[in-house]
């Protein structure tokens, strides 16, 4: 991507993957009843704020903002990581540590290895590569 493309449009992609990401995780809940389990939560209170403060960026053109990104997204894919391990049995967690819903419950299965916490976990590494790219774009 050019430097230029990234400049006037970075921000703006960044928030529409944040915005999909927090549609797509009450879709999942509010209308396919999928109950969230403890990391699903904890994905989500990191994705959540990201589609207001992008939002807010993409309008004022503000890349400043990035610092205070970064560490949501990084954070975000590390968690979404850890769950698709857990998912796909790499690491065993026990029942109770998890809360009411086990984490490796797998409630989306598509082509055998597109799981929720997968698209968390790819939304949040899409939203760091292309706020590091615009940020570089920008100096």
């Amino acid at each position: 991507m050019s430097k230029k493309f990234l400049r006037e449009n970075g921000m703006h992609l960044s928030w529409l993957l944040a915005l999909i990401a927090t549609l797509g995780s009450l879709y999942f809940s509010e209308i396919m009843h999928f109950i969230p389990c403890k990391l699903c939560w904890y994905q989500r209170i990191l994705m959540y704020p990201l589609a207001v403060i992008l939002g807010i960026a993409a309008v004022r053109r503000d890349y400043k903002l990035t610092i205070y990104v970064l560490p949501l997204t990084i954070w975000g894919a590390c968690i979404s990581v850890y769950h698709v391990l857990l998912q796909s049995g790499v690491f065993h967690e026990s029942a109770t540590s998890c809360g009411p819903i086990p984490c490796d419950v797998d409630y989306l299965n598509w082509l055998g290895f597109i799981t929720i916490p997968m698209l968390a976990g790819t939304a949040f590494i899409l939203i760091t590569i292309l706020q590091y790219l615009t940020y570089r774009a920008t100096k």
